[in-house]
């Protein structure tokens, strides 16, 4: 469950660093070889893997700031650094997906034709740069949804690599140039895919959407079933970074066990963290007799609020 998932802050760091520093060297090869051959194909290749550099530097920058503690200006410290990162590299692998098939239609038209063997050696050797950053941040995509939207960056240019040294071997043998587009638009499909399929999850928790691994109402009835506790309102439930959970809630408390508020307060969180991994709590104890005017279980009316600190006699521990 997410709430039990630790990663090692400086895990990786070394991996992401060599991966930039051979990405970018990949993409200077990829550019001569291509303006030597003549291959459009090739330096349209060579952007695409600048972009993969780009997202790993974006991701690398974004682990390091992540890392910043807590202060006057970020109260909850900079762990979403990582979150925006991943939505700015989802939002490129989107952009690259459509312009792909933007070019793949534009060559059933047009044609293009790919300058024989030197093509095939640099897309060779593109592919095996690929698969060697592949290699050095698949572990860290399994942690990390800023590192697994680099590595999917990655996959996409391994990928266009393949596609390429196919292209060209089919185009060589046979002169079937239609090859090159059809294999295009499948990577393009694949790209977008993934990218749909994963951002959702960067923009929910930027929306301070509720973890999709828990359900809400669970979380709900495991409060209202607690010794002692009457009820629930202004339930606040959030992901505040992709491995941390946060709760906030008013428990109304009943009379015979008003004198044990805190003790029912500390038993409850207790059993919220270990059965749902939530490790932030803001909870709030009322006494059932308290007369409040917003009993909205699930976040609060905004036009009650006022109503609400009026009228509702709370005792914040």
């Amino acid at each position: 469950m997410a709430g039990h998932h630790h990663v090692d802050p400086e895990a990786g760091d070394g991996r992401v660093y060599i991966a930039v520093v051979i990405n970018l060297a990949l993409t200077a090869a990829q550019i001569i070889g291509g303006v030597l051959s003549g291959s459009l194909a090739l330096i349209a290749d060579a952007v695409h893997n600048f972009s993969d550099a780009l997202s790993l530097v974006i991701a690398f920058a974004a682990r390091k700031i992540a890392r910043r503690p807590a202060n006057d200006d970020m109260t909850f410290g900079y762990g979403r650094a990582e979150i925006v990162a991943a939505l700015i590299n989802y939002t490129t692998l989107i952009v690259v997906g459509l312009y792909l098939i933007y070019e793949a239609v534009l060559r059933f038209y047009q044609p293009v034709e790919v300058q024989g063997m030197l093509v095939i050696v640099v897309a060779g050797f593109a592919l095996i740069i690929d698969l060697i950053t592949a290699l050095l941040t698949y572990s860290l995509s399994k942690q990390s949804m800023n590192i697994r939207a680099a590595f999917l960056h990655n996959v996409a240019d391994a990928l266009g690599s393949i596609a390429v040294i196919i292209g060209g071997i089919v185009i060589l043998l046979y002169d079937w140039r239609l090859i090159d587009p059809l294999i295009t638009l499948l990577i393009a499909g694949y790209i977008l895919w993934q990218s749909f399929s994963e951002i959702g999850a960067a923009i929910r928790i930027l929306m301070l959407g509720s973890p999709t691994s828990i359900e809400t109402r669970d979380v709900v009835a495991l409060l209202n079933e607690s010794d002692g506790v009457v009820s629930v309102h202004h339930l606040h439930f959030w992901q505040m970074q992709e491995h941390e959970i946060a709760l906030d809630a008013h428990l109304v408390i009943t009379e015979e066990n008003w004198h044990r508020s805190e003790e029912i307060k500390e038993t409850v969180k207790k059993r919220l963290r270990d059965r749902f991994g939530i490790s932030h709590f803001t909870l709030e104890t009322e006494h059932e007799a308290s007369d409040c005017g917003d009993r909205q279980e699930v976040g609060h009316e905004h036009n009650t609020e006022q109503k609400h600190l009026r009228h509702c006699h709370s005792h914040d521990h």
